[in-house]
């Protein structure tokens, strides 16, 4: 007994895993579907981007999008380490 899903909801599970990051598992466990099935419903978008424009640019932009969050991710943990190296010196200081 196999349970139909609808575009949109595979579209938003590929989008989560490309874009955001998440696993598949995180997302099997959450959603309730197989990872069988999320694995064949990426698979099936990037051969899709390779015919088709719009899905490729979409690809793209999913891709750019996680980049440019680990990039920020990693700008605020460096932060975060000058805030307290700063403090430290701070203290050093007085």
């Amino acid at each position: 007994m196999s349970k139909q899903y609808n575009d949109d909801f595979k579209k938003n599970l590929v989008r989560l895993h490309l874009q955001d990051g998440r696993t598949i598992i995180s997302l099997a466990s959450e959603y309730g579907v197989s990872k069988s099935a999320i694995s064949y419903w990426i698979k099936q978008f990037r051969e899709e981007c390779q015919s088709n424009a719009e899905s490729k640019s979409e690809y793209d932009y999913m891709k750019e999008n996680q980049r440019l969050r680990k990039k920020l991710a990693e700008a605020q943990k460096e932060n975060e380490f000058l805030k307290k190296a700063a403090a430290f010196f701070a203290k050093e200081i007085d």
